[in-house]
């Protein structure tokens, strides 16, 4: 049986994007001093954090893209799945989890000892995740529908989370992080993947993209240390980071 969780912060259901309104006006909320507030560009919402202007981001209309038929060839995404840090028994997020295209081979990764948390802030993309989960047997996927500042994660219980072209478009990446860093256990990894923004080659739009040196300033101002960027997507950084140790 597939469980959904529903956090307490629970953003308004009428919200179409993960972390965010897809072209609709973005509630700022309180001002935080993490947090600096311009004139939106073309493809932002005019709210910065450390130096980066936030994007706006796809809603649940997008989904065909996400489930593309050329998109493993393009990203290689068999390569993202078998060098995931992450082994059977183990519990995983998949963060962002949009259809669900990470979130159901996860499972397979953990197996039946797992769990694979698949947290979005759009409803209807947890409807088709829980639809493909019981046609493919799986029972082991928990859902979770988010707030734009709360995965909505236990705390302390999380081995690897991951984001998949999601963390540019969070409202508000410091709380969310936050969060992420109190889910995980010591040690517990998070997989960031991001269109790489050094290659002008990736033809993304530029705030959908990242330079692997803004995510390492972003993730050190959360707690998280960086443990490798391995190069071997054709577009995307693969960027891999973890919470200390206890006593480290």
């Amino acid at each position: 049986m597939i469980t959904v969780r529903l956090p307490l912060l629970v953003l308004a259901l009428s919200c179409l994007a993960s972390f965010g309104c897809a072209n609709e006006p973005v509630d700022m909320g309180v001002p935080s001093s993490a947090y600096r507030y311009e004139s939106a560009s073309r493809d932002g919402i005019g709210k910065y954090y450390q130096g980066r202007e936030i994007s706006h981001v796809m809603g649940h209309q997008g989904a065909g893209w996400l489930e593309r038929s050329g998109r493993e060839q393009e990203e290689r995404t068999d390569l993202l799945l078998s060098n995931l840090p992450l082994t059977q028994g183990q519990n995983a997020a998949d963060v962002g989890a949009g259809t669900g295209y990470f979130s159901l081979p996860m499972a397979q990764i953990v197996g039946p000892e797992g769990v694979v948390f698949a947290v979005d802030i759009q409803p209807e993309m947890l409807a088709v995740i829980e639809q493909r989960a019981s046609a493919q047997g799986i029972s082991t996927i928990e859902l979770i529908l988010a707030s734009a500042q709360d995965p909505g994660l236990p705390e302390d219980s999380i081995n690897m989370a991951l984001f998949v072209d999601a963390y540019h478009e969070f409202e508000w990446p410091n709380e969310v992080m936050l969060a992420i860093h109190a889910s995980l256990v010591p040690g517990g990894k998070v997989v960031l993947i991001e269109y790489r923004a050094e290659d002008p080659a990736v033809a993304i739009k530029r705030l959908h993209k990242m330079t692997e040196r803004q995510v390492r300033k972003e993730m050190a101002v959360v707690g998280f240390e960086f443990v490798e960027n391995l190069t071997l997507l054709p577009q995307q950084h693969f960027l891999i980071f973890q919470k200390p140790l206890a006593g480290t």
